[in-house]
C-alpha cells in the first residue's frame, strides 16, 4: 500500500486533489469506477512535479486528459489519477504550439479562425491535444502524424524532459510507441500548419463532395471544418450530452489490415455469405485495409444492435461506435465488443482489434492495469 500522505505532497506540488471520484465523469463513455485520488495539474510544471513525485514513490498512476479513447473498469483505479489540465496554445504563421491538456477541437477551431490551414479535417475529434500523437489520430484522409514537428515528453524512467522528433515516435495507423506504454508522458506538441488559410489536399471522396471540390484540391479551411463537423454529427461523432450515440470512445475497432496471403480466404468468406459484392479495400503497409464498419454490418450487427432496451449497444448512426445508453457498465460494453469481434471473425475470418486504451478491464476478458 502506498503512503496515504501522498495527498498532502501533491497539494504542495500545486495540484488540486480530490478523493474517491468516479472516473465515469472523466471519460466520453461515461463509464468507470472510482479513483482513490484525482490530482488535477493546472500547468506543465505542476504536471511534471506531480508525476515525478508519484513515480519516485512508486504510486500506481493513471494519466488522464480528455478521456475520449479510454475504457475504465467498473472497479475503478486504486491509485492516483493525474488530470492533465495545462492548456496554453501559441499560434505562429506556420507552427502551432499546444499544451497536452488543451481540448483538441479548440485547437483546430483556433487555427481555422486565425486562417491557418492543415488541421481542419481533424475537426470534432474529442479528447486532448496530448492524446493526438499517442494515438496518431486521423480522419478524412489526414493523420496528425503528418503535421507533427516535434513533441515534448517527460521520460518517466529518468525524469528527463525533452523534445523529440516525429521519427522517434514510431507513428503508424492509430498508434505510436507512446500507446499502451507509460514510459513517457506528452507535455506539449508543435504542429506544422499553412499560412494561406487553405485546407490540406482533400483525400476523402465524401468530404470533397460535401464542399463541392475534387479530390486533391485545397479549399478554405473554414469551409472544410464546417463540412467535417456536419458529417461527424450525422454519425454521432461530435460530443453531445443529450445524444447517447455520442456516449462512446469513437471508433471502437480499427480498420483491419489483411495480408495478401490471407485476403483470398477472406474474400471467399465474404462471397459465400453475401454473393458477388464490392468490398471496400484500400492499399496499406502489409496488405489491404478493409472497412471495420462494413464488416460489422454485414456480419449481422446492424446500427443499434442488439435492441433499444440494451444498456450498451451499437450507435444508431454508425456501427463502429459502441455506446453507453445511460446506465451501462463497463463489463456490459465489453461483452458487446466481444460479441461483435467474435461474430466478424467467425463470419469472415477477420479479427478486429480495439482502438481504445483499457484500464483495469479488457475486451479479452482479463484485467489490464496501466
Amino acid at each position: 500500500m502506498w503512503d496515504v500522505s501522498i495527498s498532502r505532497q501533491l497539494v504542495d506540488s500545486g495540484a488540486f486533489v480530490s478523493e474517491n471520484l468516479p472516473l465515469a465523469g472523466f471519460t466520453t463513455l461515461r463509464l468507470g469506477g472510482p479513483a482513490t485520488l484525482v490530482a488535477e495539474c493546472p500547468n506543465t510544471q505542476v504536471l511534471i512535479d506531480v508525476v515525478r513525485r508519484l513515480d519516485s514513490a512508486r504510486v500506481p498512476t493513471l494519466v488522464l486528459a480528455g478521456g475520449s479513447n479510454l475504457i475504465v473498469g467498473d472497479a475503478g483505479f486504486d491509485g492516483v489519477v493525474v488530470r492533465v489540465a495545462n492548456t496554453t496554445v501559441s499560434l505562429e504563421s506556420e507552427v502551432v504550439r499546444v499544451d497536452a491538456g488543451t481540448v483538441w477541437d479548440e485547437v483546430v477551431a483556433e487555427t481555422v479562425a486565425a486562417q491557418l490551414g492543415g488541421l481542419e479535417c481533424l475537426s470534432g475529434i474529442p479528447g486532448s491535444a496530448g492524446a493526438t500523437p499517442v494515438q496518431n489520430v486521423g480522419a478524412y484522409g489526414v493523420e496528425v502524424g503528418t503535421m507533427i514537428k516535434r513533441v515534448q515528453l517527460l521520460d518517466r524512467r529518468t525524469g528527463e524532459v525533452r523534445w523529440v522528433e516525429p521519427t522517434e515516435l514510431g507513428l503508424g495507423y492509430r498508434t505510436s510507441v507512446l500507446k499502451h506504454s507509460s514510459d513517457a508522458l506528452v507535455l506539449a506538441a508543435e504542429l506544422a500548419v499553412s499560412a494561406d488559410g487553405l485546407s490540406a489536399p482533400l483525400r476523402y471522396k465524401e468530404l470533397a463532395a460535401a464542399v463541392g471540390a475534387e479530390e486533391g484540391e485545397r479549399v478554405p479551411s473554414a469551409q472544410v471544418r464546417k463540412a467535417v463537423l456536419e458529417l461527424r454529427r450525422g454519425k454521432g461523432m461530435v460530443l453531445d450530452p443529450d445524444d447517447h450515440d455520442t456516449w462512446s470512445a469513437g471508433s471502437f475497432f480499427t480498420n483491419p489490415v489483411v495480408s495478401d496471403e490471407a485476403l483470398p480466404a477472406v474474400f471467399a468468406a465474404i462471397e459465400s455469405k453475401l454473393g458477388d459484392v464490392s468490398v471496400p479495400r484500400y492499399p496499406a503497409e502489409g496488405g489491404s485495409k478493409l472497412s471495420a464498419g462494413w464488416l460489422i454490418e454485414r456480419a449481422g450487427f446492424a446500427k443499434g444492435y442488439p435492441d433499444e432496451m440494451a444498456s450498451a449497444r451499437l450507435s444508431t448512426k454508425h456501427t463502429l461506435a459502441l455506446t453507453n445508453r445511460g446506465a451501462a457498465t463497463t463489463e456490459e460494453l465489453l461483452t458487446l465488443a466481444r460479441t461483435v469481434r467474435d461474430g466478424v471473425e467467425s463470419t469472415f475470418g477477420v479479427r478486429l482489434e480495439p482502438e481504445p486504451v483499457t484500464v483495469n478491464c479488457s475486451i479479452r476478458g482479463d484485467r489490464q492495469h496501466r
